[in-house]
């Protein structure tokens, strides 16, 4: 594909680029998303620059700045003056929210500094104490549908931790475990083990760009059996908001002459509480250092089983509960509805329909019929592990149990096409990391996206109540419908993916709308999201209200006894320290529509009327 676009970077020459492999496939990628937009690469920032920390004059912003870039280095303190570019997903702006849901110059830093050492992370958060400046930490900033790099208050300064800190400090290929830093991409990781000749798999998410330690963090999911990251991590290190190191996990425990515990990737709990919890979606710590472990390489095969009817939806997740539960299924698979096999073409939706709002079922199923699945309305994506006799055993009960459901037909790589969606899932689901899944942001122009990312449990009419929720309400907007359900043995991640047109304040704010819909009425039904947006935090964090907000006030209770001066991270996941609590800065009800609007992200006092 011809393109006067400039191929991504690579991992030879950014740590957040691509591996060579990927690089022709990256182009290709790039141009079709970037041809199709409208938007200006940039446009003019209004007002002052850069904006401020709340509570900080330019003067003393200035001064503090000057001592921040004596710690650092000039050249590692950049000032976010400078027009917003959204980029692409390797190349994405750590200053703003690549995929803004607000306005574009609404969720901004002040600066962006990279620490090349903990030692550096340390002296940063010294300094943002004795300056009471909030600073807000990024691993490389690729949670896009969730916030992105986008500091919650603005005028904080980030972190970026990746540009410097991403070494991958041991694989230890008889432990089947790693220890990296936070700009330790899961395409790092793996072309490191593949340098090796290592026999360990990674366990990547759809798309192969984030941090290993991010993901984990955030409690992210890949489709492995090791697809839980954050019950697979083992260790971490972390600055907490007074400067001080801490270890958690037998990394408590001092090794032999000063060198690590032997055991430190090996055993999670340690003695005493088990602390890693209060880390993971939390602004309690920077964590600087993390153990994962790796899943040594073994037999697999992927598989996809296609079901005809859109009625087909509960009685699926009704058989997949106790194949899962008695591990007969070997990873974490994906339910998927057909408008994403149109949307994994890389085709936009004007391709199949031209008319207004949601594209109908019966289209969906006409150009279906098309594609190498045939009219299906729901595909299941598996992958069993073992030997080739074990995974014959499983597929025959995977066979026997789904063919309940007339029409149920299964099928596996060999009979699709080379360029089916199929592929792409083996590689995922054997460790491989790829972009395959960055296809369907052609959708729309300037497409960017927002999850909607409910927990519900495995049963098929619990299933069908978030379903109806959420089928109702994008109509009512005018929204495609593309779920993906990550299904384990007792709950399953249902992920619902607007896709929207970033240059539409219109689509912003029926995108917001629905959101903000779609998390009441599921919340009222018993189902709360087990990841948001940043925008949505506040809203998504007060449906979590039993026993009079017992765990808000539990995590505040955490929040002001380790961070007093409430520089780390304010608001990140709903928790806001004491200084910001209850002066308006929280976001609640159809308070992301007015920011849409215009009317400003800060406190209320601030916000236009």
């Amino acid at each position: 594909m011809s393109s006067s676009f400039p191929p991504p970077p690579t991992l030879a020459t950014a740590h957040s680029g691509l591996p060579e492999r990927l690089v022709d496939l990256g182009t290709e990628s790039k141009t079709r998303l970037l041809s199709k937009r409208t938007l200006p690469e940039s446009v003019p920032r209004q007002g002052e620059l850069p904006v401020l920390p709340p509570d900080t004059t330019r003067a003393e912003f200035n001064q503090a700045i000057g001592e921040l870039q004596q710690i650092l280095g000039t050249e590692h303190v950049d000032i976010n003056d400078k027009p917003l570019v959204d980029g692409w997903y390797v190349e994405h702006p750590n200053t703003h929210d690549a995929f803004h849901i607000a306005l574009q110059d609404d969720l901004v830093s002040s600066a962006v500094v990279y620490p090349g050492t903990v030692e550096e992370v340390q002296a940063i958060v010294r300094w943002a104490n004795k300056h009471k400046i909030p600073i807000y930490p990024i691993s490389m900033g690729r949670n896009i549908g969730y916030g992105g790099t986008a500091p919650r208050v603005p005028g904080s300064v980030v972190l970026d931790l990746g540009r410097r800190m991403n070494r991958i400090l041991n694989v230890d290929a008889e432990n089947a475990s790693c220890l990296v830093e936070p700009g330790v991409s899961y395409f790092a990781l793996y072309e490191e083990i593949q340098r090796r000749g290592l026999p360990l798999w990674i366990d990547t998410p759809d798309v192969g760009g984030g941090s290993v330690l991010g993901n984990a963090i955030d409690r992210g999911v890949g489709y492995t059996p090791y697809g839980d990251h954050f019950a697979n991590h083992c260790g971490l290190e972390i600055v907490l908001p007074n400067g001080e190191l801490l270890r958690t996990g037998m990394g408590a425990l001092p090794g032999r002459e000063g060198a690590d515990n032997p055991t430190w990737q090996s055993f999670q709990p340690a003695y005493g509480p088990y602390a890693d919890g209060i880390f993971s979606q939390s602004n309690f710590g920077i964590v600087v250092c993390m153990g994962m472990w790796l899943m040594p390489e073994v037999g697999h095969q992927s598989y996809v089983i296609t079901f005809p009817r859109e009625e087909d939806f509960p009685d699926i997740v009704e058989i997949i509960r106790p194949l899962a539960q008695q591990r007969v299924l070997g990873n974490i698979p994906q339910l998927r509805h057909a408008i994403q096999e149109l949307a994994t073409t890389a085709k936009p939706k004007s391709d199949f329909y031209t008319g207004p709002g949601p594209i109908p079922r019966d289209v969906i199923q006409q150009h279906a019929a098309t594609l190498p699945l045939g009219a299906v309305s729901w595909v299941f994506y598996g992958t069993q592990y073992g030997d080739a006799a074990s995974i014959a055993t499983q597929l025959d009960i995977i066979r026997k149990a789904f063919s309940a459901i007339p029409g149920a037909k299964m099928l596996f790589p060999e009979d699709l096409p080379a360029d089916h969606y199929l592929h792409s899932r083996v590689h995922v689901c054997s460790g491989v990391p790829v972009l395959r899944e960055l296809d369907w942001l052609n959708w729309v122009p300037n497409a960017a996206h927002l999850f909607f990312s409910p927990i519900v449990p495995t049963r098929g009419k619990d299933a069908q109540v978030v379903h109806d929720i959420v089928v109702r309400l994008h109509a009512k907007y005018g929204f495609d419908l593309i779920p993906t359900l990550c299904v384990a043995g007792r709950e399953m991640h249902y992920i619902v993916n607007i896709v929207y047109d970033r240059s539409s304040l219109d689509e912003k704010r029926r995108a917001a709308a629905c959101m903000r819909e779609m998390i009441a009425e599921a919340a009222a039904e018993g189902f709360g999201e087990y990841r948001t947006h940043i925008l949505f935090a506040d809203m998504v964090a007060s449906t979590y209200s039993w026993g009079d907000n017992a765990l808000m006030r539990f995590n505040e209770t955490i929040k002001d006894a380790l961070d007093p001066n409430g520089i780390l991270a304010p608001g990140r996941n709903g928790i806001w320290p004491r200084r910001f609590r209850g002066k308006g800065w929280e976001i609640l009800g159809s308070e992301v529509e007015d920011a849409i609007a215009g009317r400003g992200i800060g406190p209320k006092s601030e916000r236009k009327a």
